[in-house]
């Protein structure tokens, strides 16, 4: 291949544009990798419209980390301590097939669960939830994706009626308010940050953009804003509550929206009426009257854009404070129109599709629901195959304690690493050690999940597959594959597809092509709200990027659209819902042993649990090891200096870090960033220390926030 070549950066939600530019491409140096082999060249794309040619510092870089320390075929030992040993695909499939028999035999599909990735393609997604809830019978398949957005998911559908972002990035260019909470969106999201900055910076009298973030954290993103709100953790739906209060208050409403286009409102305004500026501040950890300033910034704008991230979603109110954000968006009318609406900003690059594929244990593909008979057996006729079960299957965590109890048999871990991105790691080694059969698909050799597993799959990963991804706006981008995968390895979709052939399903996995397994994808999502029922490969791959809603016969390049801009929403009544929920805190207060929050968080050079960008000695050199940052005070009284080590103690665990003394955090608040597992070169394991309580409506961890103490290292 010799011209560039157009696809989506592979790392953050945001689905920047790339252009990759070949080893061979004229009038550009040729990048090499630390091997001395020539590598393929990214920049952003000008043409792409999410990111109009802007690019962080990963997606820049990408294209020099695809070769190193692969995986180039399978792998297999019986038991764990002994050596993997190279095996032929047959030998693993047999492994496979060995497994699946015998325990659907023995103790159902319910021992066998699948936990999969963001980084899935459209396509590895979709197979895998045919092959477990069609084929297998078991709705246990679930993604990291749980530990990510789906406190975002669940808020949606219990606000608005569905899942699904009704915003667009276009919105950042028309709004006057944008509130971020629990996003830094300078190291997680860089591409929209700068966006906004750069308006910012402009401030035209005629729309004067207002920024306000909530962070405990002073970050390059809140250096930015007009106000930042330095809150407690775990306070954020309290924040709400009082900014809702002194709006009804103030009778800052709009009442024709509340009264033609929303139900709930009675109950949810006399929860308000006890959420007192005095008692929020005080639970805040704020001053009134910052409170009283951002509901009068909220009150004045004409289109209020709300931002938020892992901040929000990683708590166990996680799905409760996604709800308490859209109520004030309800309550002012603030949705459905340019500028403003409660925006989601996913994780990983392909977050959105997987929700469209229907990759979480009480999904089907469609935004449609396990727990529905309709839904079941509309996606029943299409894949011939069923009967799906009723109930949802596992969730991650779920799934940790299923194989706790001895109730998993198979446990088949694909493009993540959940020893170093789940809670309470030693716990999930254990159970890993107990489960008969731990099947990792990974494209880098020598993760931390991988050296837990008996069977290793070489994966292709992006770059070297065919498919689709789709961002944070509902950016639909054919990402195609344009370099050869390393030995043997095999794209995802390709081994679901081949297992359920040899399932007996041959009628149903007889795919030709990554775009024919993606053709049946969005027939499923016909009529519904995520409906792209009229894209294919060749139109992504012919006309660009599109974004959905696309039903068949929508015309390519149309404008960003915004959901609900009728006022309708796809509830039963067509109303959106306030939701009134109490706020309770944090799962595990601080006390006299454990007197502080550790929240984590990461850094903008690296990407989840490093296994592509830590191959870069770039980036590598960008950020070196993870550092603990704590405010002086509580340095002082755990006798820590900057630059020394400290030990960070929860009930679970602790790990060793260099402090960096910070005056910009909260104290009682310390900081980690939760990239480095056990084999870095400075291992410090975060979600050690993390615990597993979770929300208890979109089961996501509370990854943000765990008690610990902090000593000096002797």
């Amino acid at each position: 291949m010799t011209s560039h070549v157009h696809s989506q950066c592979p790392y953050c939600g945001v689905g920047c544009g790339l252009e990759l530019l070949p080893p061979a491409a004229k009038g550009r140096a040729t990048l090499r990798d630390h091997q001395g082999t020539p590598v393929w060249g990214a920049r952003g794309d000008r043409g792409h419209p999410s990111s109009l040619g802007q690019v962080c510092i990963k997606g820049a870089t990408v294209a020099q980390t695809l070769g190193n320390g692969r995986l180039s075929q399978p792998l297999y030992r019986p038991q764990l301590g002994q050596p993997l040993e190279p095996i032929t695909w047959d030998e693993a499939f047999t492994i496979l097939l060995q497994r699946i028999r015998s325990t659907m035999a023995g103790k159902g599909p319910q021992a066998l669960a699948m936990y999969g990735s963001g980084q899935f393609h459209c396509e590895d997604y979709y197979l895998a939830q045919k092959l477990f809830k069609g084929a297998l019978g078991t709705n246990n398949f679930d993604a990291n994706s749980r530990l990510c957005m789906s406190s975002a998911v669940a808020g949606y559908t219990r606000s608005l009626g569905s899942d699904g972002p009704p915003c667009c990035y276009e919105d950042l260019d028309q709004c006057d308010l944008a509130l971020l909470i629990g996003a830094n969106m300078a190291d997680c999201h860089p591409v929209l940050f700068q966006r906004l900055i750069k308006r910012h910076r402009k401030r035209r009298y005629k729309k004067n953009l207002q920024i306000v973030v909530v962070d405990p954290r002073q970050t390059d993103t809140s250096k930015a804003a007009d106000l930042h709100l330095a809150i407690r953790p775990g306070t954020d739906l309290a924040l709400l509550h009082g900014i809702g209060h002194l709006l009804l208050r103030q009778a800052a409403l709009d009442f024709d929206f509340i009264e033609g286009c929303t139900e709930g409102f009675f109950a949810y305004a006399r929860l308000l009426q006890e959420w007192t500026p005095t008692r929020v501040a005080a639970i805040c950890g704020i001053s009134s009257k910052d409170l009283r300033l951002v509901t009068r910034i909220w009150a004045r704008s004409q289109s209020a854009l709300s931002l938020w991230s892992m901040g929000v979603n990683q708590s166990v109110e996680g799905t409760a404070t996604v709800s308490g954000l859209i109520n004030l968006h309800l309550l002012t009318g603030q949705i459905g129109r340019p500028g403003a609406g409660p925006f989601s900003l996913t994780g990983q690059p392909n977050a959105m599709g997987g929700r469209e594929a229907g990759g979480l244990a009480h999904l089907l593909p469609g935004y449609r629901h396990v727990g529905n008979p309709q839904h079941r057996s509309d996606v029943e006729a299409i894949w011939k195959l069923g009967p799906i079960a009723a109930e949802p299957g596992l969730s991650a965590w779920q799934q940790i304690e299923a194989m706790e109890s001895g109730a998993l048999d198979l446990w088949w871990v694909a493009a993540t690493n959940p020893l170093v991105s789940m809670p309470h790691l030693e716990r999930v080694k254990a159970a890993m050690a107990s489960c008969p059969l731990v099947v990792v698909s990974e494209a880098y050799a020598n993760t931390e999940t991988s050296r837990w597993a008996h069977l290793v799959l070489p994966a292709a990963q992006w770059s070297e597959k065919d498919g689709v991804m789709v961002n944070s706006e509902r950016r639909v981008t054919f990402c195609p594959g344009f370099r050869q995968a390393p030995g043997e390895a095999r794209a995802d979709w390709q081994v679901f597809a081949e297992l359920g052939r040899r399932l007996g399903f041959v009628e149903q996995f007889s795919y030709e092509s990554a775009a024919e397994v993606y053709g049946e994808m969005v027939s499923l999502s016909a009529g519904r709200v995520c409906d792209t029922s009229g894209l294919s490969h060749e139109l992504l791959r012919q006309e660009g990027p599109q974004q959905w809603p696309f039903p068949a016969g929508a015309l390519p390049n149309q404008d960003s659209r915004g959901l609900y801009c009728n006022g309708i929403f796809p509830t039963p009544t067509g109303r959106a819902r306030f939701m009134a929920d109490q706020p309770h805190g944090l799962a595990e207060p601080t006390n006299r042993a454990f007197p502080l929050v550790l929240t984590t968080g990461r850094y903008l050079g690296h990407w989840h649990t490093m296994t592509r960008t830590g191959q870069l000695e770039r980036l590598r050199r960008m950020h070196p090891e993870p550092l603990l940052e704590v405010n002086p005070v509580d340095a002082t009284s755990a006798g820590l200096v900057d630059g020394a080590f400290a030990i960070i103690r929860s009930r679970r665990g602790q790990a060793t870090a260099r402090v960096a003394l910070r005056d910009q955090i909260r104290p009682g608040t310390v900081f980690l960033p939760m990239h480095w597992g056990a084999s870095q070169k400075q291992p410090c394991a975060v979600n050690e220390l993390m615990h597993a309580l979770g929300c208890p409506i979109s089961q996501q961890p509370e990854l943000k926030a765990a008690a610990v103490q902090l000593a000096s290292v002797p």
